[in-house]
């Protein structure tokens, strides 16, 4: 990959906080995990005072929470100076991690993610990582492909009807990386870090989709 341990190390060091993560962000998820990066756009004040867009469109149905355009991912093992030279054209951008090519997301209510995660991990479960989003929503990575058998998968293990708040993220979508802020809302943290292992290979979603189903449609009820 483009960057090692020992670069990572490097920009560790202590007295590293807010903005001056993001090299650390770009470092791990390009060159340990092998993963795409897409520049985000941010929430900040427009000149009335009023919360807008880095976007600059006064209509931005997702603001904050979106691609800058162009929109061309970064690809996984580019090698580090290359990341910052491309990261220096839009340097306030926020980190966002494309889904469809490592992984896809089973994205769930968070309060029925932390007690799916618990039970799979009680369970023995091989679990990828998680993040939890600041608007109430967690992100569980799993294998490509998911989103795509989402329907099947639900139909065989017999949650097709229920209600469940739940879906899958493929091809064309995205999720905001920690530590970024997502919509102005807060910072997205993991509740489960990748490893080089997990992201690598993140589990199957037949693996966790009845627990998650089962916690999903139990937070729905309650």
């Amino acid at each position: 990959m483009g960057f090692g341990i020992a670069g990572m190390r490097e920009l560790r060091r202590p007295g590293r906080t807010g903005r001056a993560l993001l090299p650390i962000a770009l470092a791990e998820y390009t060159g340990l995990w092998g993963w795409d990066v897409l520049p985000g756009a941010r929430v900040g004040r427009a000149a009335d005072g009023r919360t807008a867009c880095s976007c600059g469109s006064a209509r931005c149905p997702s603001p904050g929470a979106h691609p800058l355009a162009p929109g061309r991912p970064i690809p996984g093992g580019t090698a580090w100076e290359q990341v910052l030279h491309r990261w220096d054209r839009t340097p306030d951008a926020t980190v966002l991690l494309p889904t469809g090519g490592s992984f896809d997301v089973l994205d769930v209510p968070a309060t029925a993610g932390r007690g799916a995660l618990l039970r799979l991990e009680r369970l023995g479960v091989p679990v990828g990582p998680v993040a939890l989003a600041p608007h109430g929503r967690a992100w569980f990575l799993v294998a490509p492909g998911a989103a795509a058998e989402l329907p099947e998968l639900l139909y065989r293990t017999g949650w097709d009807g229920a209600l469940l708040d739940l879906r899958a993220l493929g091809a064309g979508h995205h999720i905001t990386a920690p530590p970024c802020d997502h919509g102005g809302r807060g910072a997205v943290r993991w509740l489960r870090a990748p490893s080089l292992e997990t992201a690598a290979a993140p589990p199957r979603a037949r693996l966790l989709l009845g627990t998650l189903a089962y916690a999903c449609h139990r937070a729905w009820l309650s």
